[in-house]
């Protein structure tokens, strides 16, 4: 089956008991055994539910992978990866990535003894002479990077990991398999925050990890039980139920983030549009080819500073300032101060992370109504 059918068909056949053709929510934290340790597959809620096993089933199918795994965030899955790398483990990350976690990284698991290097991993060569620094367990990146849209190449670095020893993992929260596919090109472990695209409607928290081959998945799904961060049945319905739209959505979500990237820059109080299905953006060609679209989200650095962006955030009624990213809704906000306020004023700014950045998710809504919303946060900008 092609990508559009299997979001809507692959692991989720009519409920065998009833016919239903929605997954059934099974609310239950506990399963009757015939006898101890005989049972039918289900013994207890942490350990597997049914509309969770679906949920898993259909992210696997849809990232290539041998097994998923559902958690009740993203950080919980990140959490989960983590808890494989103890004391004395390094990973290389890129630099650019999301605040929180940067924050995890940094603030809880540095103490523990592991060992985190950032780099620019759009710089192979930089990336080649980390990797030859000492023994490294795992690369792990963002492609598109949060906040500043940078393209990764998956297969090269998939490639340099491999080559030291490392595991290769990729954050696809950005692009969602509708756009990219990680394991395609040499990634072992695939994260998303299903918060976002894949749920889509901002109803939801959840978390996930796609593993390449079944003795990871094997390896990961024992974290998952004994650490528990598992989402409810009812979360999980709903992000089946938002896989179902994914491909459509996110056809809508690249079609306005490309009529309004255009738009911005071609205004003179923006600096600088970071979108990479702009001709301008540094990764374009890299974009074209690893990915099947450019994705809803775009950052702009305004002229003016904080001042700018507060003026032309404060102007915007279809966009509304929050954060998160994915939603059928669009959304605007202020990394510096939201997103990655975690992160010291000083390494936000030598990754490019300034005052005058703003950060939009475009939505689904009438391509003239977010045109015309940005239109008026420029002129008061």
């Amino acid at each position: 089956m092609r990508f559009d059918t299997r979001l809507i068909h692959a692991h989720q056949p009519p409920d065998a008991a009833t016919g239903a053709v929605n997954t059934p929510i099974y609310l239950s934290s506990t399963f009757a055994q015939e006898a101890p340790n005989r049972n039918r597959g289900y013994v207890y809620g942490r350990t597997a539910n049914p509309t969770r096993d679906v949920l898993e089933r259909a992210l696997a199918d849809l990232e290539g992978g041998a097994r998923g795994l559902a958690f009740s965030s993203g950080l919980g899955a990140l959490v989960s990866l983590l808890e494989n790398y103890g004391t004395g483990r390094r990973i290389v990350s890129v630099n650019d990535l999301y605040g929180g976690s940067w924050r995890l990284f940094e603030h809880h698991r540095r103490q523990f003894g592991l060992r985190i290097d950032y780099l620019d991993m759009t710089d192979l060569d930089a990336l080649r002479g980390t990797l030859a620094g000492g023994p490294t367990d795992l690369v792990y990146l963002e492609t598109p990077t949060n906040p500043l849209l940078r393209i990764i190449d998956l297969r090269a670095v998939a490639r340099l990991a491999h080559r030291a020893g490392a595991l290769l993992a990729v954050d696809n929260t950005f692009a969602s398999p509708a756009l990219q596919r990680p394991i395609e090109r040499g990634a072992d472990i695939v994260l998303h925050s299903t918060t976002k695209y894949l749920g889509g409607h901002s109803d939801v928290l959840g978390g996930a990890l796609v593993l390449r081959d079944a003795a990871l998945g094997d390896r990961f799904a024992w974290i998952q039980n004994a650490a528990g961060a598992v989402p409810s049945p009812f979360d999980c319905y709903l992000v089946l139920r938002g896989l179902h739209t994914l491909g459509v959505r996110m056809r809508a979500h690249g079609a306005n983030a490309g009529a309004a990237a255009e738009l911005l820059e071609g205004s003179r109080k923006v600096r600088v549009v970071h979108y990479p299905g702009l001709a301008s953006h540094p990764q374009h060609g890299l974009a074209r080819r690893q990915m099947d679209g450019y994705g809803g989200m775009i950052s702009i650095e305004l002229r003016g500073g904080s001042a700018a962006a507060r003026r032309f955030m404060r102007a915007l009624r279809v966009f509304t300032l929050a954060e998160s990213l994915g939603g059928v809704e669009s959304l605007v906000e202020h990394p510096a101060t939201m997103t990655h306020a975690s992160v010291p004023r000083r390494e936000r700014e030598a990754h490019g992370i300034g005052d005058g950045l703003v950060r939009l998710s475009c939505g689904i809504e009438d391509p003239e109504d977010l045109l015309d919303d940005l239109r008026a946060g420029l002129r008061a900008a």
